[in-house]
């Protein structure tokens, strides 16, 4: 979106997700192990809507949970050996957009849900729910405890190599 310091908050912002799941956490936000269908949920990014038509249902005790979306979503090409096109987001009034790309099989985001107005920002305007969105490519959170993730441990020996991408445009 365009910006805090613009009074529009980054959860105006169209969203597309490429995930069929995502990983529902319990009431701390440690994810449950399952892997839970994204269609007809405020989870389901497959076609582009603003980030915030499904932010404050109170239907889906996900949301609740997280007081927004904090969640792990399952990315469709699972690990991949070349970045594949995980999200975009864009604002509408300037055009501007954001692919995310990543070899990574998971893709957290975040919508901001425990800022509190307490921090203060560019030009001295204060920082609220909503003002921002992050994306963090990465393996499901608490892999190593749960059967079903995919292996999150590096071994002796083993190297740790993945790329993520962020690419930015105006159109």
């Amino acid at each position: 979106a365009a910006g805090a310091a613009s009074g529009e908050a980054a959860t105006e912002g169209v969203l597309t997700i490429e995930a069929d799941h995502y990983t529902p956490v319990d009431d701390v936000l440690i994810p449950t192990g399952e892997l839970r269908p994204v269609a007809g949920t405020p989870f389901d990014f497959g076609h582009p809507r603003r980030v915030r038509e499904g932010l404050r249902d109170a239907r889906d005790a996900q949301i609740l949970i997280g007081r927004g979306y904090d969640h792990n979503f399952v990315l469709r090409g699972g690990r991949t050996a070349r970045p594949q096109r995980a999200a975009g987001v864009y604002d509408p009034p300037s055009g501007r957009q954001m692919t995310l790309l990543t070899t990574e099989p998971g893709l957290q985001v975040y919508s901001g849900n425990f800022l509190d107005g307490t921090l203060v920002g560019k030009g001295g305007v204060l920082i609220r729910q909503g003002d921002g969105i992050a994306f963090e490519a990465q393996v499901y959170p608490d892999s190593p405890n749960q059967a079903g993730f995919p292996d999150a441990v590096l071994r002796r020996g083993q190297v740790y190599r993945h790329v993520t991408v962020h690419r930015f445009s105006v159109g």
